[in-house]
């Protein structure tokens, strides 16, 4: 449940984040902060489904999953490409996250 909870939270997320984006910094009409009201709601209640004892944790390892979600959305989206050191920087953050995840715990 854990990926699908993250893909989901990270979709949501951009989406909402980006209609305010649109209204504040290209002058959007006001009414595209409803839904993105409603899909950051569906954001945070996306990230409550991770299998994690510590809300921290499960935080912690979805920023790997927003980055790469956040460059696919720019590519996707906005017409922009990431480049090397996008790619380089989402791999690496996606590596620590999977170590938050998959790490052994005592």
């Amino acid at each position: 449940m854990t990926l699908p909870a993250f893909l989901l939270a990270a979709l949501t997320e951009i989406a909402g984040c980006f209609a305010f984006w649109h209204v504040v910094r290209t002058g959007g009409s006001p009414w595209w902060l409803l839904p993105g009201m409603a899909s950051l709601a569906v954001f945070a209640l996306a990230l409550t489904q991770v299998e994690a004892e510590a809300a921290g944790r499960a935080f912690a390892a979805y920023g790997g999953v927003y980055i790469l979600a956040s460059l696919a959305w720019m590519w996707s989206v906005e017409g922009v490409r990431p480049d090397r050191f996008d790619t380089i920087g989402a791999a690496l953050c996606l590596a620590g996250a999977a170590v938050i995840i998959f790490g052994p715990r005592a």
